[in-house]
């Protein structure tokens, strides 16, 4: 406890976190919500049999813990992704490691007051939860035994994305590769909980014992890992050396090297110019693609590479070998990649010239704010649709060994038009938020909260609406609401298999979730036209008014003090 009293890196980060005021908005936003999710699905018979049907308030309970363990997860890399990259781009961290301070002291106050806020926001719903105990249907010993899950899962979650923060230059590669690891591991976790809801005694051995251990055996090797990259930091100096040596960094690379002069990775990291431009050309495009977006090396990119392949080959094999009618939930996974890496190459698209104070410069040049625009959108756009397109390989290659998707090419092209109009909607929001924010990881965190309203709340929403809620209108209009999601989209791509393993099993199971998750959104070409059409028209809006305040140059530059 006394290392922890005198460790001026934790009351430092504490009170500059939970001192400001938008740690007090969060708390209140997200504990009112939480309260509305439960009172709008509380059972509206006047008179409740528990023990004919305590199905009701189980399910409220799961709804209530796996809403949270989601929402936490995905705000977990948010706090602690810029631990350490934080202190690299401020350029203290050489100051930070030339203090008395043992690297042990600092991982220890960093991880401490990055998850403190978090772990708040988790205990402080613990009220709420107990007003759904008299319900029936779980027990208390469940809900600590959820709350030590959730709690142990959290941290680890935590310290994974600070072991990222450690490895990394900047903030947004550190978010980036931490959410391509947590995320999996969160739907992992939300699977077994729902495959152990029948077996009480085995789930609630699992989450006392073995999640537990699980978590503390990994974050004891990533906080050694974390404290042992500030004992020996390789990019010590970086302070005051913004490019890496790529020629050093290959050298020394493990696992997969980036080779700019071969195919395919010259698609998405074209080698250096040796020559001069041609004539028309866009020198804002030219320098994006050809220097600027991996100025900082590769290791973001080719972990992002690895990392994804990886988790692609079981998912793969499930849906589109062995299940083809679940075809749809592999698409899925692929739109789930392209919203985590498209704001990654556009977010910094103006905010690093803000950052660099060269915005202005720029702005007073004789490019044309269209040249500017296109330049910068489509260099990190490139990059994002490319490595977007290695995850649909499989789907091609599905369809050419698999004979049931012969009749069904225009699906797999459906399937590739909505990858190509996601990443497009990613990248334009992305560069959207990085015109109104100063910083790349403030942009980074808004595009990402605008993507995940827009694409994920709906169809939770309509999920919620229709099993919780007998509001027919509202549920309509939910539905109508869910076709702006490409999650939703995939969906509604027809997909000729009526005998599929996926139609079977939804004609086969009883649990209303499940069948609407099975049957959601009913094959339609025309509401697959809808999300088109709606995908088109605002990423052609944000164009436009990005486009208007590139026009009014004092706009643009204006944000770019402070």
């Amino acid at each position: 406890m006394s290392d922890l009293r005198d460790n001026p890196v934790l009351q430092r980060e504490l009170l500059v976190n939970l001192r400001m005021p938008r740690a007090f908005v969060l708390l209140a936003i997200y504990q009112g919500l939480l309260a509305l999710i439960v009172m709008a699905a509380w059972p509206r018979e006047t008179r409740l049999d528990l023990r004919e049907s305590p199905e009701s308030a189980r399910q409220l309970g799961d709804l209530f813990f796996l809403g949270q363990f989601v929402i936490a997860s995905l705000m977990a890399p948010s706090f602690a992704a810029g631990a350490i990259a934080g202190e690299k781009e401020r350029r203290t961290f050489e100051m930070l490691l030339a203090s008395p301070l043992r690297p042990e002291k600092v991982v220890l106050g960093k991880i401490i007051a990055s998850l403190t806020h978090l772990g708040l926001l988790v205990v402080t719903s613990l009220p709420i939860v107990v007003l759904c105990l008299p319900l029936g249907g779980i027990s208390l010993y469940e809900v600590l035994a959820a709350y030590l899950a959730m709690l142990a899962c959290l941290i680890l979650f935590g310290v994974i994305s600070l072991a990222c923060s450690s490895r990394f230059r900047r903030t947004s590669a550190a978010l980036v590769v931490s959410y391509l690891i947590i995320l999996p591991l969160a739907a992992l976790a939300v699977g077994g909980w729902l495959a152990l809801r029948d077996q009480g005694a085995l789930r609630l051995e699992t989450v006392v014992i073995a999640v537990p251990a699980v978590a503390w055996a990994g974050i004891s090797l990533l906080f050694r890992d974390a404290t042992d990259r500030l004992r020996q930091p390789g990019d010590l100096g970086s302070e005051g050396k913004e490019v890496v040596d790529e020629v050093e960094e290959q050298r020394d690379a493990v696992g997969l090297v980036i080779d700019r002069e071969r195919f395919p990775d010259r698609l998405f990291a074209p080698p250096r110019r040796d020559d001069l431009m041609e004539d028309g050309a866009n020198p804002v495009y030219e320098k994006e693609l050809h220097s600027e977006i991996f100025a900082q090396g590769t290791l973001m990119l080719r972990l992002v590479v690895q990392i994804s392949m990886l988790l692609s080959i079981p998912m793969m094999a499930w849906a589109l070998f062995f299940n083809p009618g679940m075809n749809s939930w592999y698409v899925c996974y692929v739109l789930l990649f392209a919203l985590l890496v498209g704001p990654v190459f556009s977010a910094g698209s103006l905010t690093s010239e803000r950052e660099r104070q060269t915005l202005d410069l720029l702005l007073t040049t004789n490019i044309s704010p269209w040249q500017i625009l296109w330049g910068k959108l489509i260099s990190g756009l490139r990059v994002a649709t490319v490595l977007t397109g290695f995850l649909l390989w499989p789907l091609v290659l599905a369809t050419v060994l698999v004979p049931i998707y012969w009749g069904n090419i225009g699906g797999i092209a459906a399937y590739v038009l909505l990858c190509a109009a996601t990443c497009l909607a990613a990248s334009v929001t992305a560069m959207a938020s990085s015109t109104l924010m100063r910083k790349t990881t403030h942009a980074m965190l808004l595009s990402y909260g605008i993507l995940l309203t827009l694409y994920a709340v709906p169809p939770a929403a309509d999920l919620f609406v229709r099993n919780y809620l007998d509001a027919p209108a509202l549920g309509r209009v939910t539905t109508v609401a869910a076709r702006i999601s490409p999650f939703r989209a995939a969906f509604d791509v027809p997909f000729d298999e009526p005998d599929s393993p996926r139609e079977m099993r939804r004609r086969r199971t009883s649990d209303p979730a499940d069948r609407w998750l099975l049957s959601y959104a009913p094959s339609d070409w025309n509401e697959f036209g809808q999300h088109l059409l709606m995908s088109a028209s605002g990423t052609g809006l944000l164009i436009v008014l990005m486009l208007q305040a590139f026009r009014i140059r004092w706009r643009v530059a204006d944000s770019s003090g402070g």
